[in-house]
């Protein structure tokens, strides 16, 4: 059950506008956003930002950015915003389903990893998460395969979906219908 109920259409106009700017074309909005539209001022305010975070103008690609956020979302044990982005964007992103498997469940390590780049990410959110901080040695692996422009832009897109995940787990939102699970991605 969710504590902050999701707005239900139809909507408002201002609220249905905040909606739309949100989704792709013609998509539904989802039950995070319409939770968000409780809040019309916060919505609006973080809306810039998020659209930022998944837009071409973020200085790493996709699969990068997927892998944080997935990897973020994974650790913070928010099933919600792992499973909507596993959805919409691990095919995309050319994220295989054991990687999937393996950034919900599993290591830098697993052999599903090749690349020393996708390595470092997954380890530079582990120590994020657990630390909330980076070692050195992390930091310069970190520094040979991304420029400071993409290390500022990995560090607050982690930041911004732990912000997401305490968001969609305090609010207790409801699964996507369709989206994948923890579970239905266990090896």
């Amino acid at each position: 059950m969710p504590r902050i109920e999701p707005v239900e259409p139809p909507y408002e106009p201002e609220v249905a506008k905040q909606l739309e700017s949100m989704m792709p074309a013609g998509a539904e909005p989802i039950l995070l956003f319409r939770t968000f539209a409780r809040n019309m001022p916060m919505s609006k305010a973080m809306g810039s930002w998020g659209a930022y975070e998944l837009s071409r103008r973020l200085s790493v690609g996709k699969r990068q950015r997927e892998i944080v956020i997935d990897r973020t979302c994974a650790r913070c044990g928010c099933e919600y915003e792992w499973g909507v982005h596993v959805a919409f964007f691990a095919e995309s992103a050319a994220i295989s389903a054991p990687q999937t498997a393996s950034l919900a469940h599993g290591l830098s390590s697993d052999p599903c990893w090749e690349s020393a780049g996708d390595r470092a990410l997954i380890d530079m959110v582990d120590a994020l998460h657990d630390d909330a901080a980076i070692p050195d040695e992390l930091w310069d692996q970190l520094a040979t395969e991304f420029s400071d422009e993409q290390l500022l832009d990995l560090l607050f897109l982690c930041g911004w979906y732990h912000t997401i995940s305490f968001v969609a787990l305090g609010a207790q939102v409801e699964l996507e219908a369709g989206a994948p699970t923890f579970a239905s991605v266990a090896p």
